[in-house]
């Protein structure tokens, strides 16, 4: 018995897009129902509506959050609908992905405000004119109690508590609040509101996606599929990109600190950043690595994946002029704009100076980088912790990055 032929043909086309969603994702389920609707919209011209839910926990975007987002962009480049979710009811009972402990839910007000940066730092990614901008409230609180015990009727809690941090903390005798189960059919029920072909989310976000894909089979829905990307590593190569770890790159950054940051990357580091962030064909990016291990400067990449990624964010004119800063700083030279101190009371302790300039946030800590050799004063190095500047204008640097022209008085 010969197998039956697909309802739509996959062509050229529908390889080269079906390649373009494999680049860099961590698992795309199942495959072949997502080769089966790509073949269907090539041969229908009607677009697969693609869903992307961010809970407006925070005010800013990282370039962690943009791995997702960049996939996103290539998808709609393919002239396909993305929808751009914003959680406004989900962020109110609080994603438990990854967690061990309830999280408190934040306030309306809270929510409102990061909400009003979201999309704003997202479009910087996306083609504003071109996504679908939408917020979970619309369809979640007209729901009320009736609609919520009626969802909650179709999903078990067996199946709920196969999600792994559900499992660790139910036999860890940790507690389990209900409104936490209901997180993920909420997100699910997403899904079903949207009639979302394709959702895209972080590999922690694995089993909310499924949750989708089984609540659509059960309003009778075709169900979507997922694709998951995996969670950056920050520039400590090893913890997940956050602000908390004060190891990210916010989008929203200034040209010459995105440059430099993304620098400081290590070398093996690099190669993982130009898969998740770098819009370089795969073949181009192949032949760059392979250069490198003949024996090109690796540093070479590296300063191509930091103009690339400062441009995306700024503009090439910014990049080209981040590049030559850090040249300038790396030999010694003073960055063209630092900022203008101006302070009172000299003779002042080099320890008080710099934390009144804003260069160090404590006097002990300005003191250790004395004696790490890390505080310049017009380009030479502070050994003395007991040196007392006196008055007059002069550049104080503090490590790689920090500046600041200085005007002591009396």
């Amino acid at each position: 018995m010969t197998a039956p032929k697909p309802a739509h043909p996959v062509t050229d086309r529908v390889r080269e897009a079906m390649a373009l969603s494999l680049r860099g994702c961590e698992e795309l389920l199942p495959q072949e129902d997502w080769l089966k609707k790509l073949a269907r919209a090539e041969a229908t011209g009607v677009p697969l509506r693609i869903k992307l839910g961010l809970d407006p926990t925070a005010p800013d975007i990282h370039i962690g959050h943009t791995v997702v987002l960049n996939k996103m962009r290539q998808l709609q480049d393919l002239g396909h609908v993305v929808i751009f979710l914003i959680g406004d009811f989900t962020t109110m009972i609080g994603d438990p992905s990854g967690r061990n402990t309830t999280r408190p839910p934040l306030t309306r007000e809270q929510i409102e405000a990061n909400a009003q940066t979201y999309f704003a730092q997202a479009g910087m990614v996306l083609d504003r004119e071109k996504t679908e901008i939408r917020y979970n409230s619309e369809w979640s609180d007209p729901l009320g109690a009736r609609g919520m015990i009626q969802l909650a009727s179709r999903y078990t809690v067996a199946r709920m508590l196969e999600r792994d941090d559900f499992t660790k903390r139910f036999r860890a005798g940790t507690p389990i609040s209900v409104h936490e189960l209901l997180y993920p059919l909420m997100q699910g029920y997403d899904s079903v509101a949207l009639q979302s072909d394709l959702e895209l989310g972080g590999t922690d976000q694995k089993f909310n996606l499924l949750v989708g894909r089984a609540l659509q089979q059960e309003y009778g829905q075709e169900p979507q599929c997922i694709l998951t990307m995996p969670l950056l590593e920050g520039l400590d190569g090893v913890e997940k990109m956050s602000k908390s770890k004060n190891n990210y790159i916010g989008i929203t950054e200034d040209a010459n600190t995105m440059f430099a940051k993304t620098l400081s990357v290590s070398d093996e580091q690099m190669w993982r950043w130009y898969t998740l962030l770098s819009f370089r064909p795969e073949a181009e990016i192949a032949r760059l690595k392979a250069e490198v291990a003949g024996g090109r400067n690796p540093k070479d990449a590296k300063v191509m994946l930091a103009k690339e990624i400062t441009a995306r964010f700024h503009s090439p004119a910014a990049a080209d002029a981040a590049e030559a800063d850090f040249q300038r700083r790396a030999a010694g030279g003073v960055p063209d704009e630092i900022p203008q101190i101006a302070l009172a009371g000299a003779p002042l302790p080099i320890g008080a100076l710099l934390k009144q300039a804003g260069l160090v946030p404590s006097t002990s800590e300005a003191l250790r980088l004395v004696d790490q050799g890390g505080v310049r004063i017009d380009g030479a190095v502070v050994s003395d912790k007991a040196l007392k500047v006196a008055a007059g204008t002069c550049v104080v640097q503090v490590g790689k990055r920090k500046f600041a022209r200085v005007t002591l008085t009396v």
